[in-house]
């Protein structure tokens, strides 16, 4: 049976997460959070007192993460860390820049490729990461590349952790996002780039509504 994939890249508060949810949630596929799953192991690696820039440490440690990805009724992907429901812990602008150091490593990468792989090929889905169009899924039937600018990505980002009642420095947020992309986009491992075949979506001045009738345009072009 033919599954079909969607790859979604982009820098850190392009609103990946959102859009990929609402679009599978949309077409029935399977909404597949990858940055989630570096998050884990970067949780993971914190929680055993390994720094994100310990290679020694991380490849010590990385076969005893043990990561599950169940979907509740709503289609919400849970993160299982050990046996744990650790969703909640890993959403923290200190989990995400851990995160962006730890998948510059080849070993965690190397660890996670299969389980993302596996995904796409038991589920349609929609994938959203910095490089999955690109070295996740090369072949994906439809990529697209989702930015805007960095101020607006900012303050996004800091709506977000306010709804979910966390106090946050807004120039902090900022001077965050430009250096989480410049780590991205400069990691000798798999950088952030958009792909050759990816479709430039660009939401400086499109809203939420206005953004998923584009993404949900572009699937009905491209995958009929």
């Amino acid at each position: 049976m033919k599954h079909y994939s969607i790859a979604i890249d982009g820098p850190a508060g392009a609103g990946k997460s959102t859009m990929a949810k609402r679009l599978a949630q949309a077409l029935g596929y399977v909404y597949v959070d990858t940055g989630a799953i570096y998050r884990t192991v970067g949780y993971h690696m914190n929680l055993m007192g390994i720094g994100p820039k310990d290679a020694d440490g991380i490849n010590r440690l990385i076969g005893d993460v043990n990561l599950d990805i169940t979907y509740d009724a709503q289609g919400t992907q849970h993160m299982i860390l050990n046996g744990a429901d650790v969703s909640d812990e890993i959403r923290t602008p200190e989990m995400s820049m851990i995160a962006s150091t730890i998948s510059a490593h080849k070993v965690v990468r190397d660890f996670l490729l299969d389980t993302q792989r596996d995904l796409a090929k038991a589920y349609n889905v929609v994938m959203d990461g910095r490089d999955i169009g690109t070295v996740v899924l090369p072949d994906a039937d439809l990529k697209i590349y989702l930015t805007a600018a960095p101020e607006v990505r900012a303050q996004r980002r800091i709506a977000q952790y306010r709804e979910q009642g966390q106090k946050v420095d807004e120039r902090k947020i900022l001077a965050e996002i430009i250096q989480r992309d410049e780590q991205d986009m400069n990691r000798p491992i798999a950088p952030l780039r958009r792909a050759k075949d990816a479709v430039l979506l660009d939401t400086s001045y499109l809203n939420v509504e206005e953004t998923i009738a584009r993404l949900l345009e572009i699937a009905a072009q491209r995958l009929g």
